[in-house]
């Protein structure tokens, strides 16, 4: 069986269970020292494994979901049927999304925004974000 990846860059499997790991940190507003801490591992080790650079060991997903109190099926939600590739499809907006949830900005901007009940103000921030990003030039 061949692999699709180098040999030293990471499994997209793992860099989307690191993705979520960090996700849920974020949202609960943990740091990753404190994580690290409650893991028995460095922060150092905390980011290797949202990185995916790490795996992360059955055990230790099991004790991560515990402390960010998620079932954990929550860190493979996404990957749909198959693995995801490191090959995106034309258009695929997977990339960009990723990049936003690895930001913390990103984050902070998902959470603040889904707080606003209004629909109407929602659809202005986006239309507003919309516009600023067009005219970066």
């Amino acid at each position: 069986m061949k692999s699709q990846h180098a040999p030293r860059s990471p499994n997209p499997v793992d860099i989307h269970v690191g993705t979520r790991v960090r996700l849920r940190r974020q949202v609960m507003k943990m740091s990753q020292e404190k994580l690290g801490n409650q893991l028995g591992v460095t922060f150092q080790q905390v980011q290797k494994y949202e990185r995916g650079a790490n795996r992360v060991g059955a055990s230790r997903l099991w004790r991560i979901s515990q402390v960010l109190d998620v079932p954990v099926a929550f860190f493979y939600e996404g990957l749909g049927e198959d693995a995801p590739s490191s090959e995106f499809a034309e258009g695929d907006q997977t990339p960009v999304v990723y990049d936003f949830i690895n930001s913390t900005d990103g984050v902070s901007l998902a959470m603040a925004v889904s707080k606003i009940k209004s629909k109407a103000v929602r659809r202005q921030i986006l239309e507003l974000a919309r516009a600023m990003s067009e005219n970066q030039d």
